[in-house]
């Protein structure tokens, strides 16, 4: 990011300022990384409780078929992404990625059958390029349309259910991926039963020049409290949760990543609608043989953390490279440290110990399943 360029500033922003955060540059935007109760106290209330995260610098866009049917739409977008989107019933969502010919990942994204037309939302550092990507490709056959007008607001933890029905909400019958239409204080809002911490959450797109208002409401309930980026960072850590640009980008392929499981049947070889993706070549030859490498879980031991792009090797003297961390720190909820990266496969395996190289140093490390916490998401 050019760091001379202006930052952008959510709806949101002022109630940050207001609120005591403290702000940084993120994907172009000034957010808020955490506010004057601290990232520790922060992510643990998250767990315990409910947390409200301002996510409005990702980007919302709308594909709607010239036809006017949701199957032309989905058929259009899986010309881009290797998911069953013609499959998805109405008021359910999905996560994908969309793929480049090389079979990399060019940046992940959920999308949300919503009877007429698709509500995707990508990544805020790259959403000018997915929408001028998905306007490219898709332009002769669907409207692209990005919802600039709106803001995103994320709550999670475990009395998500609870603050979000404090606001009129009818959303007990909602399950895991859900979306539907909700009046939220009189607001008009659309709400997904989804979230980036682990935890049972909602994800409430809401008019811009409506959000400092719904964020209020749902702030004025005592068990929700603002949370920061770095919170944020910290919860889906924990929940192994690819963080796009450091454990997935355009080198790592959907396989390698451990992401085989939103490649849904339909798409795979022998399937209704097998490849006609980007890199299908290589995705669909690495769903039958195998990777070279894969993205695994890492407790390092002690209370060290290992951080993104330290080396790992197979043994303590560091002669036998095995990859590297994309992603490590400390996991609140674990009272440890956590990280994930990449290994060679014949590494690759829980129990595994290896080693990553700190400060010089070659600090024991145990490949571990993920995630680190269990998720709480309701079913």
């Amino acid at each position: 990011m050019d760091e001379s360029a202006e930052l952008h500033r959510t709806p949101l922003f002022d109630l940050h300022v207001a609120l005591g955060a403290r702000m940084v540059p993120f994907a172009g935007y000034d957010m808020p990384v955490q506010y004057p109760a601290g990232v520790l106290k922060e992510h643990l209330h998250t767990r315990a409780k409910c947390g409200l995260f301002d996510v409005s610098h990702m980007g919302q866009v709308e594909l709607r078929a010239r036809s006017g049917a949701y199957e032309d739409a989905a058929l259009a977008l899986e010309s881009l992404v290797p998911v069953d989107i013609l499959g998805l019933k109405e008021g359910r969502q999905r996560y994908g990625f969309f793929t480049d010919d090389n079979g990399g990942i060019l940046d992940d994204l959920m999308f949300a059958n919503r009877g007429d037309h698709l509500f995707v939302v990508v990544n805020a550092g790259c959403k000018q390029a997915d929408i001028a990507h998905m306007q490219k490709h898709l332009s002769d056959r669907v409207d692209v349309t990005y919802l600039e007008d709106r803001a995103l607001l994320a709550l999670q933890g475990p009395q998500s259910q609870v603050v979000l029905s404090s606001l009129g909400a009818d959303v007990a019958a909602m399950k895991f991926m859900d979306v539907r239409d909700v009046t939220l204080d009189g607001v008009a809002c659309i709400v997904s039963r989804s979230g980036y911490s682990g935890e049972d959450g909602f994800e409430i797109s809401v008019p811009a020049d409506k959000a400092e208002a719904v964020a209020k409401a749902l702030l004025a309930h005592p068990d929700c409290e603002p949370i920061g980026l770095g919170a944020r960072d910290s919860l889906r850590l924990e929940a192994g949760l690819c963080l796009y640009g450091n454990d997935i980008d355009t080198t790592t392929s959907p396989i390698e990543a451990g992401l085989e499981w939103a490649i849904q049947k339909a798409r795979r070889s022998g399937g209704a609608r097998a490849g006609g993706f980007p890199g299908a070549d290589r995705i669909l030859s690495e769903l039958e043989k195998g990777t070279s490498r894969r993205r695994v879980g890492l407790k390092p031991e002690g209370k060290a953390p290992v951080r993104g792009h330290a080396k790992l090797y197979a043994d303590a003297e560091g002669k036998a490279e095995l990859g590297e961390v994309t992603s490590g720190g400390f996991g609140p909820s674990v009272e440890g440290p956590v990280a994930m990266g990449y290994v060679a496969a014949s590494h690759a395996e829980p129990g595994t110990r290896i080693y990553a190289e700190v400060r010089g140093k070659y600090l024991p490390v145990t490949v571990t399943a993920m995630p680190f916490v269990t998720p709480t998401y309701k079913r």
